[in-house]
């Protein structure tokens, strides 16, 4: 799947809320659906998007009331992250990236409603560093993305508590 693609399939908050659903649990459309408050339709929709894009994959076909249901899993976040993993921009792909960055800050208001008393961070900068430095901090963002992606759990699992996390970070062009 080329960047474009994956760009393309995450660039709709309900793919966005998905992919961070079904980063816990495996669900089917009907019960990605009842959670976040779609029909079923649309989530299968969704998800067959986000399937087709290689985000999520089929990890188990369940029996239910004479039909299969097959149940879906985001696990591509929670690899290690490698910072030397460089892919080259491509140019074609900047209106998309424009894009999908603009559905990550709706998506953050959304988010930002339900913020509640706790440990947190907000952090803005466009700053001049080392490359050294730079490599340092996307490692270590990479690595928190990848730890909190691991440790995700069912909704409501008890024990747990709901978080967000928003991270994009990328080198600029000179001025």
């Amino acid at each position: 799947m080329s960047a474009i693609d994956e760009l393309r399939a995450t660039a709709h908050p309900v793919r966005l809320r998905l992919l961070s659903l079904l980063t816990g649990v495996a669900m089917s459309a009907a019960e990605a659906g009842r959670e976040l408050g779609l029909s079923q339709a649309t989530a299968s929709y969704h998800l067959r998007v986000l399937e087709r894009a290689g985000l999520v994959r089929v990890v188990e076909v369940v029996r239910l009331r004479g039909g299969d249901a097959k149940r879906y899993r985001h696990e591509a976040s929670s690899v290690p992250f490698d910072v030397h993993d460089v892919h080259p921009l491509d140019p074609d792909t900047a209106e998309e990236r424009v894009a999908y960055l603009g559905l990550v800050a709706d998506e953050l208001r959304r988010r930002a409603l339900d913020q509640v008393d706790g440990p947190g961070i907000s952090a803005d900068a466009e700053l001049w560093v080392d490359p050294e430095t730079w490599r340092r901090v996307v490692h270590h963002v990479g690595q928190t993305a990848a730890l909190l992606h691991a440790a995700a759990r069912p909704p409501r699992t008890p024990g747990t508590q709901p978080v967000s996390m928003t991270a994009a970070l990328f080198p600029v062009r000179r001025r």
